[in-house]
């Protein structure tokens, strides 16, 4: 069984990160979504929130499942038996980072990371600015999976 996961903060869940996971489920099993705990990272959803809107998004696919961490993304990656990690890569600036980073895990731990790289017309989109976005006010939900809605009452 092909075991992956795909992780990251997902504060919020994108259309672009949708777009992964539903791709990477064309030839991978199952596929655990990680939410990585950084508490250096400043965001804009409690973690609970996050993970509850990626469950209730991902209810009816039983391949999917969503847990947070706070290790070492390829010690999750052995927790949930996964043999593959599943990035998602919007410019070259991301391949770099990511080529590094994968490097590292091939070499620690054997386990091998898988690149995706964005559709086109999803480059742009990012957490990063949707946070922007929310904390002026804006919708955004064109930039969130169909049906995922976030209302402003749920932010930190």
């Amino acid at each position: 069984m092909r075991r992956a996961i795909f992780p990251g903060t997902f504060d919020p869940f994108t259309i672009g990160h949708a777009s992964v996971v539903n791709r990477a489920l064309t030839f991978i099993d199952e596929i655990v979504i990680g939410i990585g705990i950084n508490e250096n990272k400043n965001t804009y959803f409690p973690l609970d929130k996050r993970e509850q809107m990626i469950r209730d998004y991902y209810r009816n696919e039983p391949r999917v499942m969503v847990q947070a961490y706070d290790s070492l993304t390829i010690d999750f990656a052995k927790q949930v038996d996964a043999n593959l990690i599943i990035r998602g890569i919007r410019t070259v600036k991301d391949f770099e980072y990511e080529e590094t980073i994968a490097d590292i895990n091939r070499k620690l731990t054997g386990i091998e990371t898988i690149l995706l790289f964005t559709e086109p017309e999803l480059t742009c989109v990012s957490s990063t600015i949707v946070r922007e976005l929310l904390q002026f006010g804006k919708d955004i939900s064109m930039f969130l999976p169909e049906g995922m809605e976030i209302p402003p009452a749920d932010r930190k």
